[in-house]
């Protein structure tokens, strides 16, 4: 069966090629085809944990609580901001900027509600809204309202005065919100095993025709963020002005992984040809395995549009990291290939070709199982981003496995052997050192890695995972820019809302007030508006608003917090509005029923549901502030609300994307361990059945576990904590870099069955397999490390740390490697023929 499927083989790559050609010209065709619907995503649902019951929950208090997708426009004018010109010039972009057709609405300082310019009360509020546009506003006691308010002080303008600030929401999609409902629905049913075929069909449709019309939809959204850059940028020349909001960082993170991508690819490929020219010196050593690399790039474009997988920042990089493994692939062919051709002087092309293939065959098989091993232990992560990340790096390293044991003997097939010869170049004395030195100084080689690794433990014993969004970009990025204007002068930049429930006995006993129902009850037509809330309600009363004072005043003093606005803040504006008397459960009641449906809009509607049991404060989070450490105020709020306000656990609720961030965060050592002990294992029982040793299996581990665990040591120390990205790291490394360790390893026992002194086996290996080690490992280190120009932060972390990896291996894979086998490794009658 074997030599069946063999004589198949080279039948078709060096007999009759035309079948070989054709596989690869309707190759090329599908996946040129396909390739016009590969997309990217850059939506809060690339960024988000598999299955977190936090985001169901944030969703729906987000439609509860009618909160729309916006961005904010920080406008710091050159003059005084209140002066005429200037507040003219704010009309004329607000003006200009709700024209658009995808804007639904734009508030701005000069369309909110003012209550202290001058003082008004209840009854002149029923007749008019006063704002700032108006002619009879005072000017100057509207300044210290914007500066004073407890509502717009750093919310519509800093606290000097000088910055404003204008929401500018954008309009939704009633199916996409309608899709989104039925397919979490569908997903809860899947979850809890009572989804039945009909409705797993269903599923199917929904999902699919959710990301049709996501995809829709983010187009449409780059396109909005575009036309606001376009008025933005006409206004922009008498006053600083920064965009900020997550549609705007959703829009420029697409910008930037479609940028990455063509920066990766351009740079890796000419960075790939030169190290081919300067390492082979020939034409052909050029353009063979950059055919491959072509071809194996084309087809996983084709297989992202033909499977409608998008392409996130987390993965951004697939096209450099399946360049790079393919051409490890390949440049092991051809230092194998020019090996045999230099002591097999008088050997056919094609017998070069077949025993190139051959002999490199079952290595290449278990290098590539141990790569989709690697990539493939990230699915269990919980991270959807790193998930797709590991799935499409399985398909690419599957792809160049096949692609280029295809495409290689296809290739040279008609073409004569070349003149070159593996000649003693740079790689073979640098290679040589490394013998040289683990041969005279095998101790103090052993000493230095067992040091070292103590370093490493100790490094990852520091390691952490609270790191800050902000960092996550160039201090150069507008992304950055706005969030510190907007975290210093705005009130923060990163939502957190705490929903608080009624206690589960409120339906058995409620707050009553006898006079306030009894007076109500005279004023049919009101109580039917509602404003007998305050006596039915549990949070609408006296007594229940004198505790949420007392917790805004407690989530307002928090050095993490910025802006905090919740039913207090709406109750020091009813007081004003009663002429400073405290209202009584009567006048709140009246307040609620009679206030303009403008500043109901604006007191009551974000923070207290229809039925008045349900409060939510809404904060703003300082994401610049260095001292920031989510998990630990997450947990903070929660015990001190429970404990110091009495509150029940299951009366309070923490949502919105703080939450969803720090879910995220803490979920990464649970994924790394989790990635680290599947890839471990599987490695191993793969090196075991490779090499037929137990024994071989562990010492092959050992060096890349080495560089793996060096990188997250190293990390520890110099204090940067793993994010979505550098989670990968170790994973990667150990999956890649035993691919060295393999063939060394291989070609080893062929020398071992050759003679019997080890030393020796040693040295030929490093002369043969151990040139084709390091230039991989150079290749794949500088091609990682053409990473770090990505605009993403993340990514250029990886890049360079996984860069280091692969160096670390490669120094490992030439030293320790070889010193273990040769001191620790089995018998030669042991080894496999």
């Amino acid at each position: 069966m074997r030599n069946t499927l063999s004589a198949l083989y080279f039948s078709l790559t060096l007999e009759k090629r035309w079948i070989g050609g054709l596989v690869l010209l309707m190759l090329a065709l599908v996946s040129g085809f396909f390739a016009q619907d590969f997309r990217l995503d850059a939506s809060a649902d690339s960024l988000i944990l598999e299955d977190d019951e936090d985001l169901s929950y944030y969703r729906e208090l987000s439609k509860r609580y009618g909160e729309e997708e916006s961005v904010v426009v920080a406008y710091t004018p050159d003059g005084d901001l209140f002066s005429d010109a200037v507040l003219a010039r704010i009309a004329a972009l607000r003006d200009e900027l709700a024209s658009l057709e995808p804007v639904s609405s734009v508030t701005s300082l000069l369309d909110v509600p003012l209550l202290d310019s001058p003082r008004t009360n209840l009854s002149e509020v029923q007749e008019q809204v006063r704002t700032l546009a108006d002619p009879d506003t005072d000017r100057e006691l509207a300044r210290r309202e914007f500066t004073h308010s407890p509502l717009y002080k750093s919310l519509l303008t800093d606290p000097a005065g000088e910055t404003t600030a204008m929401l500018v929401s954008l309009a939704g999609d009633a199916q996409a919100s309608h899709l989104l409902r039925r397919r979490e629905e569908l997903r809860s049913a899947q979850r809890s095993g009572t989804l039945d075929p009909a409705l797993r069909g269903e599923l199917e449709q929904v999902t699919k025709a959710y990301a049709q019309i996501s995809a829709q939809r983010q187009a449409q959204q780059q396109d909005t963020i575009k036309q606001i850059r376009a008025v933005l940028d006409r206004h922009s020349e008498q006053a600083r002005i920064n965009l900020g909001g997550l549609p705007m960082i959703a829009s420029d993170m697409i910008d930037f992984v479609r940028s990455d991508i063509r920066l990766f690819s351009i740079l890796v490929g000419g960075f790939l040809i030169l190290l081919l020219a300067i390492a082979f010196r020939q034409l052909r050593w050029v353009l063979v395995p950059l055919s491959i690399c072509v071809v194996v790039s084309l087809a996983m474009v084709g297989l992202l549009g033909m499977m409608n997988w998008p392409v996130t920042v987390v993965s951004s990089n697939f096209t450099s990291l399946t360049l790079i493994i393919t051409l490890s692939l390949v440049v092991h062919l051809i230092v194998r290939y020019r090996e045999l051709q230099s002591v097999q002087t008088g050997a056919s092309q094609s017998e070069l070709l077949r025993e190139t293939l051959r002999s490199k065959f079952a290595p290449s098989v278990f290098t590539t199982a141990t790569t989709v091993v690697s990539f493939g232990s990230l699915v269990i992560a919980d991270i959807r981003p790193v998930i797709d990340f590991g799935q499409m790096m399985v398909w690419s390293v599957v792809f160049a496995f096949l692609l280029s044991f295809l495409m290689f003997p296809w290739l040279l097939g008609r073409l004569r052997p070349s003149g070159g010869s593996s000649e003693q170049d740079a790689s073979a004395r640098i290679t040589r050192g490394f013998a040289d030195s683990v041969h005279r100084h095998g101790r103090l080689v052993l000493l230095g890695y067992l040091g070292l690794s103590v370093l490493a433990g100790i490094g990852i014993s520091r390691l952490g995972v609270e790191n800050r969004f902000i960092d996550y970009f160039k201090d150069s990025t507008e992304i950055y820019q706005g969030m510190v204007l907007i975290d210093k002068k705005l009130g923060g930049t990163t939502p957190l809302d705490i929903v608080i429930d009624p206690p589960a006995s409120f339906g058995q006993a409620k707050p009553k007030d006898d006079f306030a129902d009894d007076f109500l009850d005279d004023f049919a037509d009101e109580a039917a508006t509602g404003t007998g809330i305050s006596g039915s309600s549990y949070w609408y009363n006296v007594f229940a608003l004198e505790r949420l004072k007392a917790m805004h005043a407690y989530l307002d003093g928090l050095p993490e917090t910025g802006k905090v606005l919740s039913m207090a803040t709406t109750m020091e504006l009813i007081t004003m509005l009663n002429n400073d008397d405290p209202p009584d459960n009567f006048t709140l009641a009246v307040m609620h029923g009679r206030l303009p449906p403008a500043i109901k809009q604006q007191l009551f509607d974000p923070y207290l549901s229809e039925d008045g049991n349900q409060v939510r404060f809404a904060i703003r989070v300082i994401d610049s502030d260095k001292n920031l450490r989510r998990d630990a105020l997450l947990k903070k709020i929660r015990h001190d609300l429970t404990e110091q306000f009495e509150l029940e656990p299951e009366q309070l609720h923490l949502a919105g994307a703080l939450v969803l961030y720090n879910n995220v965060l803490q979920s990464l050592f649970k994924s790394q361990i989790l990635t680290l002990s599947a890839v471990f294992v599987a490695i191993m029982l793969m090196l075991w059945a490779l090499f037929g040793s137990l024994r071989l299996a562990m010492i092959g581990v050992l060096p890349t576990v080495f560089a793996a665990t060096s990188i997250l040591g190293l990390m520890g120390w110099l204090d940067i904590p793993l994010d979505i990205m550098t989670i990968t790291i170790a994973a990667i490394t150990i999956g890649i870099g035993v691919d060295n360790t393999i063939h060394y390893t291989h070609r080893f026992q062929e020398e071992i069955r050759r003679q019997s002194d080890r030393w020796q086996a040693m040295l030929n290996t490093h002369g043969s397999v151990g040139r084709a080690i390091y230039l991989t490992s150079v290749i794949v280190t500088l091609g990682f490390s053409i990473l770090a120009l990505s605009n993403f932060v993340p990514i250029v972390l990886f890049g360079l740390f996984t860069g280091l990896a692969m160096l670390l291996a490669l120094i490992a894979n030439l030293t320790l490697l070889p010193l273990l086998l040769v001191k620790l490794g089995p018998p030669a009658k042991t080894i496999q023929a």
